[in-house]
């Protein structure tokens, strides 16, 4: 048998965040904690017992695990299932009972908890800031659970006294949706404290007490389908008409080609890191094919930036948000294909064409009348006139693909009509004048729909 026995269960948290917080209940409260990795696994570690396991995957049998691995050798301990639920796991676990009672003195307002509090989320923010400028990200305005949170228990409360939640013998607050085909939703925990959804119908409430707005999208991975259910009929139970408006815009899941990004067994990809790679690869196919070698070292770091961080955003955002989706970055920077970088070429081809004309002197008229153009054009003139109906059709189905695979149609389009006719080498000057003016406005409607998906577009 096994001299010691632990509790089963799965960490929310990854790996880097558990060793953190552990670091904080060493330094707060004198505990010995220690986090391993082993096999996938976590394994929370005090003065040489294994307390807690967090298994690589369900279904695993753990004796045979603990068994099979090198767990064994390395804390000369191991365990068994006792059976417990996730529910008495957490009850029983000291991890969650601290984690709990810092949150009791957190929304207590301690002075203590809250010092630390602030200075973590400053880490925290700082980071995010950093990371989305980089994106090319920015928010109107910013709602912080952290203010939002004594809202929604007010709503809470409010719902329980007009009996439309109901409060169990332990003092938790619920709300039963049995009768919707759902189950009941713990709306407070028994110490009082709020839970996710309550903090989230305290941020709804105050959204739509500020905006006059019809309709509100959220948009979060369609892991959290359920929880968005929920939360309408949270807000309609509690008299709000917006309840109804909610919509959850459910986004697929990213995998790498090896399989889905999961933190704990550290298969997720960082996103400073992935940008940085990106960069550089830009970098070094424009190297390989000659591209940019004529630029001076400044604009051809900012040109790759651009390459490199635009066909990341293409690669993802041409898939329909609603599908789960394999991220190569390898394929997404090729200047063939369906790719990001290969419609920023053809966009840095046309500019180029444009200011050679410029140079030649050639000026553009500001209409064309009784000119014979060629079905290609009309063609591509037609697929130009496309673009307000594109977008309105994004906005409506909530897609930016729709607009990501109408711009590489675009471009494709054309490519053709710059294979097959001449532009600068036109005799006619007219006609001449006319492509110009036609590529031109081309140009103009991909850095338009690249610019709604917030993709730079490079000059050459």
């Amino acid at each position: 048998g096994f001299p010691i026995t632990i509790t089963v269960m799965r960490w929310s948290s990854n790996f880097r965040l558990l060793s953190f917080i552990v670091e904080i209940l060493n330094a707060e409260a004198g505990r010995n904690l220690e986090v391993i990795q082993r096999q996938g696994a976590l394994l929370l570690v005090e003065n040489g017992q294994l307390l807690h396991v967090e298994l690589p995957k369900e279904g695993v049998n753990v004796q045979a695990f603990f068994e099979t691995s090198k767990v064994r050798e390395t804390l000369l301990i191991a365990t068994r299932n006792e059976g417990k639920t996730k529910e008495e796991a957490e009850a029983a676990s000291p991890l969650m009972a601290d984690a709990r009672a810092m949150l009791r003195r957190w929304e207590d307002g301690d002075e203590e908890i809250r010092s630390l509090w602030s200075t973590m989320n400053s880490w925290v923010y700082a980071g995010f800031d950093e990371t989305y400028k980089r994106m090319g990200v920015s928010f109107d305005e910013i709602y912080y659970e952290s203010e939002t949170y004594l809202l929604g228990k007010e709503e809470v409360l409010r719902g329980l006294k007009e009996g439309k939640f109901v409060q169990d013998p332990d003092g938790s607050v619920w709300a039963d949706f049995t009768n919707e085909g759902l189950d009941r939703k713990i709306l407070l925990r028994s110490d009082g404290t709020s839970v996710y959804i309550t903090q989230d119908i305290g941020t709804a409430k105050m959204r739509f007490d500020k905006h006059p707005i019809d309709k509100m999208v959220y948009v979060v991975g369609n892991e959290q389908e359920y929880h968005f259910k929920v939360l309408s009929l949270l807000l309609d139970r509690l008299g709000y008409a917006f309840g109804k408006g909610l919509v959850h815009f459910s986004y697929g899941m990213v995998e790498l080609p090896d399989g889905k990004m999961k933190s704990r067994e550290g298969t997720v990809v960082d996103a400073d890191d992935l940008m940085d790679e990106m960069v550089a690869t830009a970098r070094a196919i424009a190297e390989e094919q000659g591209k940019g070698k004529d630029m001076p070292a400044e604009e051809a770091a900012e040109v790759a930036r651009r390459v490199g961080l635009g066909s990341l955003k293409y690669f993802i955002l041409k898939v329909d948000p609603r599908k789960n989706m394999t991220f190569n970055p390898k394929e997404s920077i090729d200047f063939n294909g369906n790719t990001g970088s290969f419609i920023q070429y053809t966009y840095a081809r046309i500019r180029s064409l444009l200011r050679k004309a410029e140079e030649l002197g050639i000026t553009l008229p500001a209409t064309f009348a009784g000119l014979t153009i060629s079905t290609k054009e009309q063609e591509l003139i037609a697929k130009v006139a496309e673009y307000a109906d594109i977008v309105e059709e994004a906005a409506r189905t909530y897609s930016p693909a729709v607009i990501a695979n109408y711009v590489y149609d675009l471009v494709k389009e054309y490519n053709q009509f710059y294979h097959e006719f001449s532009i600068l080498k036109e005799e006619n000057e007219e006609l001449r004048a006319f492509r110009l003016a036609l590529s031109e406005v081309v140009a103009r409607t991909i850095a338009a729909g690249f610019s709604l998906l917030g993709i730079e577009m490079p000059e050459r």
